[in-house]
């Protein structure tokens, strides 16, 4: 047995196909099954059902998943220590960010790190807080940009950035535009143009609304700020965004009014997982926002 053979079985495990692991891993399907094969006859028991319908782990290659990860995620954090001996602090970190406050914050910050560590290589993708923190935990993501407080606190370690209330967007001629301020009763018969399920502040405007006993009737759900803002200047619905991006906004199209008392909040945070060994280029990065965004 080698650390193929564990990386092709958990690559089938997670996915239940060989056709898609074959994908995934850009390795025959022939050769991932001859791989499975061998290691099944190695351990003398069968790690998975072949049906004609569906993929199924055994109870043997459920045991081994488990081990079989945590084995990959211990090798990986060798291969990644050894890489910052051998490389001399260069590398690549890979980070998730949430597209409806990127662009508000962190454009400038990544410009001024890669000036200092110019041969650090930033990945970056655009995800909603929930897909972040699931791949800050699979380790697709060395650390995450999340819009709320993580859910899963005693997975990941975190430096919040940003406590931020959110205000309500309408257009201007909107029978509300002229109110100072603003609660949550008075705009529960609008159309709500919504971030989309995987974003946090979704489930936190849904769980507000329903404190306030109604359900929001969604026109549409997106993770582009930009095209939110534009449904709401052209009369489609109000939207709910926070301030420091309603500080940005062209108030010739849309007006931003604050609650009277803030209802939620952005908590924007930097998170990473518990437990796992950091490259130089994400402990760097992780100083770098400490020393220039707190």
């Amino acid at each position: 047995m080698d650390i193929r053979h564990l990386e092709y079985f958990v690559e089938v495990a997670k996915n239940l196909s060989f056709t898609k692991a074959s994908y995934n891993l850009h390795v025959s399907q022939p050769s991932i099954s001859k791989m499975i094969k061998s290691l099944e006859d190695e351990l003398g028991v069968p790690l998975f059902y072949r049906s004609s319908k569906q993929l199924q782990l055994t109870d043997a290659g459920k045991a081994l998943l488990g081990q079989a990860q945590y084995i990959l995620e211990s090798f990986q954090n060798l291969t990644l220590e050894l890489a910052d001996v051998i490389q001399l602090k260069k590398g690549a970190i890979k980070i998730g960010l949430p597209p409806i406050i990127g662009a508000s914050f962190f454009p400038k910050i990544i410009g001024q790190f890669k000036e200092v560590y110019p041969l650090v290589e930033i990945k970056l993708t655009e995800a909603g807080t929930k897909m972040i923190e699931i791949g800050v935990e699979e380790g697709t993501l060395d650390v995450g940009i999340v819009c709320s407080l993580p859910t899963k606190k005693d997975t990941f370690e975190q430096i919040s950035l940003l406590k931020d209330p959110l205000m309500l967007v309408v257009n201007p001629n909107h029978k509300l535009a002229n109110k100072e301020k603003v609660v949550f009763n008075d705009f529960q018969d609008e159309y709500f143009v919504l971030y989309r399920e995987d974003f946090s502040l979704h489930d936190r405007i849904m769980e507000k609304c329903l404190e306030y006993g109604f359900y929001p009737k969604n026109i549409c759900e997106s993770s582009q700020r930009d095209f939110m803002v534009e449904m709401v200047a052209n009369r489609l619905g109000i939207t709910l965004l926070p301030e420091i991006i309603c500080n940005e906004l062209d108030p010739t199209k849309v007006k931003a009014i604050p609650f009277k008392q803030p209802e939620i909040f952005l908590e924007l945070s930097i998170i990473w997982k518990k437990d796992k060994y950091l490259s130089f280029a994400a402990r760097e990065w992780l100083e770098f926002i400490r020393k220039h965004m707190i």
